[in-house]
């Protein structure tokens, strides 16, 4: 029997910000908006849910102007979908396959002016990974961006078996997947984190050894030490006295103080089909904020909330419509 031919509009709905300022002003939903052109590395995705991050925020605010694309900007780096429509170089995918990805290879370096808060994105074919059958859209939205980062971190401070790691801002989008990969993929030694006392079982149930509660300790005043502590908060200066000697400090927050190691991911499917197996057995989990999903018409309140820092774990829109 044949298949019924995807019917793609001309125009979408979006959300988008035409001048730079608090998102929370300049954000605006548009509802005839061109869906964005394909091109012949890429796929067209039918958004079916989106993923906020903070570098969201900081982009619409005009932080990277010089080197973010034109305005307007529809914002979103995260997201899961239906492929709709293939270029002509694509293998991977076909239309049909459900996918995720982070849809920016380089964060700052001129990001897509049409991101996933919208019913439609084209992303490269490398950028994205198959959906893991386990896990629903909303779930798989939440992870590429925390999830890359996570994992791309540990690996350029080379986390061994043998080593210890503390995780700072442990209970936020990337530090839960920063305890879960230490824990089940890099198999750490022993895994420390810090949150507030309300999120410690939190860690406890993603496998962290040491729950320290920064409201009531210091956790750079514990007579232990680490072979690695992964900033995820920006506090480099009381990180460096929390590493044994010969230790190390990865950071995702600038300005970090040498000798700490900032970084910033690269976008790779390739790390998300890698960890596909840990996410359809279990061991690696999707960590949702209580109060997601937000829909799609809510955008700016959940941009509002994430900009609290209040969150646990990820912020995510659905459905789209």
């Amino acid at each position: 029997m044949a298949s019924t031919p995807i019917i793609i509009p001309s125009h979408m709905k979006d959300w988008s910000y035409s001048e730079y300022g608090n998102i929370e002003e300049t954000l605006k939903f548009h509802h005839n908006v061109a869906v964005p052109e394909l091109k012949d590395d890429q796929v067209l995705i039918k958004v079916v849910a989106a993923a906020l991050n903070p570098v969201d925020y900081k982009r619409a605010l005009g932080n990277f102007k010089n080197s973010d694309s034109s305005l307007p900007t529809c914002p979103g780096y995260d997201v899961a979908g239906v492929v709709v429509k293939v270029g002509s170089q694509v293998k991977k995918f076909k239309v049909g396959d459900e996918v995720y990805g982070d849809i920016n290879e380089n964060a700052l370096n001129n990001p897509k002016a049409i991101g996933s808060l919208a019913e439609y994105t084209a992303a490269e074919e490398k950028v994205l990974a198959h959906k893991p059958s386990n896990l629903n859209f909303v779930e798989a939205a939440s992870l590429p961006l925390a999830i890359i980062t996570a994992y791309q971190g540990l690996e350029r401070v080379s986390l061994s078996p043998q080593q210890s790691i503390l995780v700072l801002g442990g209970a936020g989008g990337v530090g839960t997947h920063v305890v879960q990969l230490a824990k089940h993929v890099f198999g750490a030694s022993k895994v420390a984190a810090t949150a507030s006392t309300a999120k410690l079982e939190l860690l406890r149930n993603l496998g962290a050894d040491l729950l320290i509660d920064y409201t009531k300790l210091n956790f750079e005043d514990l007579p232990e030490k680490f072979d690695v502590v992964f900033d995820a908060v920006g506090q480099n200066e009381r990180a460096l006295k929390a590493i044994k000697e010969g230790g190390k400090v990865v950071t995702i927050v600038e300005p970090e103080i040498p000798p700490a190691i900032w970084y910033l991911l690269n976008s790779e499917g390739a790390v998300l089909e890698k960890l596909k197996p840990y996410l359809e057995s279990g061991k690696i989990k999707p960590i949702l904020d209580p109060k997601s999903p937000f829909p799609f018409s809510n955008a700016v309140e959940a941009f509002a909330y994430l900009k609290t820092h209040r969150a646990t774990g990820k912020i995510v829109i659905h459905p789209i419509p």
